[in-house]
């Protein structure tokens, strides 16, 4: 990672826009159009995460999530003191990006809000936990490990949220991402079970931080962006 606070946190907030409006504008967009194929919602929510990875790994370590913000924070892998301001420059993307897919598509499918079918919090609340705690994994190993030869190793955390997507989608429409949560649900007034997003995604965040520390730590140069390819 380099260049000063405010770069990097606005890279975050190009980022997450990035990423909230791809996203939650495949789904918009699906819906306008009358339903496409739960894989091409994943393979969306793939490029979704993937390109602002690639775009912005060497600037800020590409966070993209308040989540995956404060596992990397907890961890000792960066300092609490840019947690802050990596998470208010994610939350203003998004923001920015659920504004966007509004203005472009109108107030369709709540903007893609997350909420769980049925009212099902039981089956939503551990599998939006467990699917973080995968996501939080992949970026450690990122983070731990560097990008690795042909720089395989970016799309470990699109991989996790694409499988998501198929897997968990139809029952929680697939978070693991607060500010992805947040956005839409405060631009289309979807407020229901949000608890659900706001716990589990944060905790599954934390329990891995907590059992998986880095062996060596120097915030000055280890996160996501870290260069290693030999691997």
């Amino acid at each position: 990672m380099n260049g000063s606070i405010g770069r990097r946190v606005a890279a975050e907030a190009m980022g997450t826009a990035i990423l909230v409006g791809v996203g939650t504008g495949s789904i918009v967009g699906a819906d306008r159009a009358g339903g496409v194929p739960l894989w091409a919602l994943a393979v969306a929510w793939f490029l979704a995460v993937l390109i602002p990875i690639v775009l912005f790994i060497h600037i800020s370590g590409a966070h993209l999530n308040p989540a995956v913000t404060l596992a990397l924070a907890a961890s000792g892998r960066i300092d609490w003191r840019e947690a802050p301001a990596y998470i208010l420059g994610q939350l203003a993307g998004a923001l920015l990006a659920s504004l966007t897919v509004l203005l472009a598509l109108g107030d369709v499918a709540h903007l893609g809000a997350t909420v769980p079918a049925q009212g099902d919090v039981l089956r939503a609340f551990p599998s939006e936990l467990i699917f973080t705690a995968a996501l939080v994994a992949a970026v450690f190993i990122l983070a731990d490990y560097g990008e690795g030869r042909d720089r395989w190793r970016m799309m470990l955390p699109p991989g996790v949220v694409g499988a998501a997507t198929l897997l968990i989608g139809p029952w929680t429409g697939s978070s693991l991402n607060p500010a992805r949560t947040i956005a839409p649900a405060v631009l289309s007034g979807t407020y229901t079970d949000l608890w659900v997003y706001l716990i589990a995604v944060p905790l599954g965040a934390l329990l891995v931080a907590i059992v998986w520390r880095p062996s060596s730590v120097d915030r000055l140069d280890r996160g996501p962006g870290r260069s290693e390819t030999s691997r």
